[in-house]
C-alpha cells in the first residue's frame, strides 16, 4: 500500500531545507516497474523518516528512547504487499517503518514522536508506542516479545467472529527467546489461528549475537517444530519477502493455519539513539551495508531503464515534502492539556479526541 502522505503544500519551518525544482513527468512504466518504484518510494520514505529522527534526537526536540529501522526497510514494506485494510498488524519498539508501511500518515507519526496530541497515540506512547485502531495498527509495544500474546487474541477474536482476516505480528530475534514466543506459537499451531509470524533477524538482540544467545540459529527450523509452515527469506531482497509474503498469506487466508517467516535483515543503526554499538565491527557493518534494500532496488530499476537520475530526484523532492510538513506539524501542535491526562487510562474512562 502506498504510504507516502501529507500533500505538497508544507509551511516554512526549522527544518525545511531548499528545493530544486521538479523534474518533468517521465514516461509511462510498465506495470512491474511501477510496482518496483513504489516499493522504492515506501522504503526511501523509511529511510529519510528514519534520518531525520536522528537529526531531530541530536537537537533534542525528540526525547525518550528510539530505535531505528534502518536498513530493515525491505521486510515492513514486502510483508505489507501481502496485507490489507481488513488485517491487524502488531508490531515492537522498533516500528516507525511498520507503521508507515502500514498507511499512518507520517504527520501522526512524527507528532507523536515529539510527544504532541495530534500524534496518533495522543503524544501518550511516543516513538516506542505508536497505535491506529482506523488502519489496525495496534502497537508499538516497548517489552520484548510483548506483541505476540496481542496477535494470538486479535486473531482469535477475527475467527470467533468469522472474519477472514490475517492478523500479522512483527517481532526480533530476541524475542525468539522469551516464553511469550513459545507459549503463542503453541497456542496459534494447536489452534490453526489465522497469524503470519514475521521474526525480524538482525542477528543483535540489543548487544547479544544471535549465536551467543541461541544453540540452535536456523529460526525458522525451530518455528517449525511447533507444527506450522515455516521458512527462511533474505529480508535485505524486498522482492524475495514479498513473494514469501503473499504465499504465506494466502495461504492463511484458505485455513491452513499459522505461518512463520524469518526475515533475515540487518540495522544499520545501533540498538538505540543511546547505544554506543561497540559489540560489532565496522567491517560487518559494511558488509552488510552493500546488501542495502533501498540502493539494490535503485539500481534494478537503473538498470531496467525505468528510472533516471531526474525521476529519482522527484521523488525524493516529493518525500522531502511529506517529510517537512510532518515535522512542521509536529513543531505547531499543541500539547495534551493536563486536565485530559486520566483519558484512555482505563476502561471506565471517557473517550476523547484531542
Amino acid at each position: 500500500m502506498t504510504t507516502v502522505r501529507g500533500g505538497t503544500s508544507a509551511q516554512p519551518s526549522a527544518t525545511k531545507r531548499p528545493r530544486r525544482p521538479r523534474a518533468r513527468a517521465a514516461p509511462a512504466l510498465s506495470p512491474e516497474a511501477a510496482h518496483d518504484l513504489d516499493l522504492l518510494r515506501q522504503m526511501l520514505l523509511i529511510r529519510r523518516f528514519e534520518e531525520r529522527c536522528v537529526e531531530l534526537y541530536s537537537a533534542a526536540a525528540i526525547r525518550g528512547f528510539v530505535h531505528l529501522y534502518i536498513g530493515e526497510e525491505a521486510v515492513a514494506v514486502g510483508v505489507h504487499q501481502a496485507l490489507d485494510e481488513r488485517d491487524a498488524v502488531v508490531s515492537t519498539y522498533r516500528e516507525h517503518g511498520h507503521a508507515l508501511a502500514r498507511g499512518v500518515p507520517a504527520d501522526a507519526v512524527m507528532a507523536e514522536m515529539y510527544g504532541k496530541a495530534t500524534g496518533c497515540s495522543h503524544g501518550r506512547g511516543g516513538s516506542m508506542h505508536l497505535f491506529d485502531a482506523e488502519r489496525r495498527f495496534y502497537g508499538g509495544n516497548a517489552i520484548v516479545g510483548g506483541g505476540l500474546p496481542l496477535a494470538a487474541g486479535l486473531a482469535l477474536a477475527d475467527r470467533m467472529r468469522g472474519e477472514p482476516r490475517v492478523t500479522c505480528c512483527f517481532f526480533g530475534d530476541g524475542a525468539f527467546a522469551e516464553g511469550e514466543f513459545h507459549e503463542t506459537a503453541n497456542l496459534a499451531a494447536l489452534w490453526g489461528l489465522p497469524v503470519l509470524f514475521v521474526c525480524e533477524n538482525n542477528l543483535y538482540a540489543m548487544g547479544t549475537a544471535l549465536a551467543r544467545e541461541h544453540a540452535q540459529t536456523d529460526l525458522a527450523m525451530r518455528a517449525a517444530s511447533y507444527g506450522m509452515a515455516a521458512w527462511a527469506v533474505d529480508g535485505m531482497d524486498v522482492h524475495a519477502v514479498e513473494k514469501a509474503a503473499r504465499g504465506a498469506v494466502e495461504s492463511i487466508r484458505a485455513g491452513n493455519g499459522p505461518h512463520f517467516l524469518e526475515a533475515r535483515t540487518y540495522r544499520f543503526r545501533a540498538h538505540s539513539m543511546y547505544d554506543p554499538d561497540r559489540y560489532r565491527s565496522k567491517d560487518e557493518i559494511e558488509e552488510w551495508r552493500r546488501r542495502d534494500p533501498v540502493a539494490n532496488l535503485t539500481e534494478v530499476l537503473r538498470e531496467a531503464g525505468a528510472v533516471d537520475a531526474a525521476a529519482l530526484e522527484t521523488v525524493e523532492h516529493e518525500i522531502a515534502e511529506v517529510i517537512d510538513h510532518a515535522v512542521h506539524a509536529a513543531e505547531q501542535a499543541p500539547e495534551e492539556p493536563a486536565e485530559t491526562l486520566l483519558l484512555h487510562v482505563t476502561g471506565q474512562s471517557q473517550e476523547a479526541s484531542p
